[in-house]
């Protein structure tokens, strides 16, 4: 099994997470997302997930397929589904404003860009008013949730300094050996 992706991006370490924890035989395949390396994949971005005649495109489907094929649950329970997908909505919106900026739009002179910081603090509110998991009990939200908080914080795309469970949950999450080895490397 090949997982491509980047060290850097919250999406891949989700699913290097999972892989790590189900003890499965699987290969990290690093790649810059600007690299004419890219696997062939139709959403031409990473993670991409090959297992023999699988392929899959998505953190979401790795991840899932990854749990069952390890005989792992994933996330059986809808509000812990909505806020995995609220924690998606959170990176898609800075990782957008990240790539923007980094392209030399000026995010604060937008419309569109003004919105998606706007949805961004939104999302960190709401999320900081989840119930915080027991330490070694997190589940696929919790972990989606961490590793996009600290994908912020890496990236300097926003502050979590008034959200005490976020950090509360980063604490939490930075004792699980797994989210500890996936940190992206220091710049």
């Amino acid at each position: 099994m090949k997982l491509f992706g980047s060290l850097t991006s919250p999406f891949v370490r989700h699913c290097r997470l999972a892989l790590m924890q189900s003890g499965l035989d699987w290969e990290m395949v690093e790649l810059d997302i600007h690299s004419a390396q890219n696997p062939d994949t139709p959403t031409m971005r990473v993670p991409f997930l090959e297992d023999g005649d699988i392929k899959l495109t998505d953190s979401t489907s790795i991840v899932k397929y990854v749990r069952e094929k390890s005989a792992q649950g994933f996330i059986p329970d809808a509000r812990d589904m909505d806020r995995y997908c609220l924690a998606n909505t959170l990176l898609d919106a800075a990782i957008n404003l990240f790539l923007l900026e980094r392209s030399g739009l000026d995010i604060k002179e937008n419309v569109y860009t003004r919105r998606q910081q706007a949805r961004v603090e939104r999302i960190l509110s709401e999320l900081d008013s989840a119930p915080l998991p027991e330490v070694g009990k997190l589940n696929d939200a919790d972990y989606r949730v961490a590793v996009g908080v600290a994908w912020g914080a890496f990236r300097k795309r926003f502050s979590i300094e008034n959200c005490k469970n976020l950090q509360q949950l980063l604490a939490i999450a930075g004792e699980d050996v797994a989210f500890a080895n996936t940190a992206p490397p220091a710049a």
